[in-house]
C-alpha cells in the first residue's frame, strides 16, 4: 500500500488530496529521514501538492534528520514561487539546521538570486552565520557570484 510519501514521490495530487482529506494528521507525519509531507512535496517543487500540504496546517517549520525546513529545501533547490508561499504560510526565514546554516545561506551558496532577494525582503538576517563562521554574503563571494547589491537591502 502506498503511503502519502511515495504519492508525494510520484507526484499524484489526486492521491494525496484523498489522503489528506480522509486522515489530516498525516500532514504532520515522518517517514524513516524525519522529512514531512510538506518538507518532501516542496523539495521536489511540487507546487500543487505543496498548497494542498499547506490547507492542513503542517508545522511549517518542522525540520527533518539534519535539522533543515521546508524553506531551507526549497532555498537550496531554487523553487521560487514555494519559497514565496511557504514565507507567505508563516515560515521562519531564519531557523538554522545543525550546521547553523540558514535558507538565506543555502541561497547564496547556490546562487539563487532572486530567493536571496525575497530572503531579505522578509526579514533574513544577513549577518547570520554558519558553524564554520561564514554569513550567506561570504557563500555566494566563494562561489564567484556576485549579490552584494541584494544584501544592501537589509542594511
Amino acid at each position: 500500500m502506498k503511503d502519502i510519501f511515495n504519492f508525494i514521490r510520484s507526484e499524484e495530487l489526486g492521491e494525496v488530496k484523498a489522503l489528506l482529506s480522509n486522515n489530516p494528521e498525516v500532514a504532520n507525519s515522518k517517514d524513516s529521514r524525519g522529512s514531512t509531507p510538506l518538507l518532501l512535496a516542496s523539495y521536489y517543487g511540487f507546487e500543487d501538492i505543496t498548497k494542498e500540504i499547506l490547507k492542513y496546517s503542517p508545522d511549517i517549520d518542522i525540520k527533518d534528520g539534519a535539522g533543515n525546513t521546508a524553506l531551507m529545501g526549497v532555498c537550496f533547490k531554487g523553487h521560487y514561487n514555494i519559497a514565496k508561499l511557504l514565507i507567505a504560510s508563516g515560515a521562519d526565514v531564519n531557523q538554522k539546521n545543525v550546521n547553523e546554516a540558514t535558507a538565506l545561506i543555502y541561497a547564496a551558496t547556490f546562487g539563487q538570486k532572486e530567493i536571496i532577494k525575497l530572503l531579505v525582503e522578509n526579514g533574513a538576517d544577513i549577518s547570520a552565520r554558519d558553524n564554520r563562521g561564514f554569513t550567506a554574503e561570504m557563500h555566494a563571494r566563494n562561489q564567484g557570484l556576485e549579490v552584494s547589491e541584494l544584501f544592501k537591502l537589509a542594511q
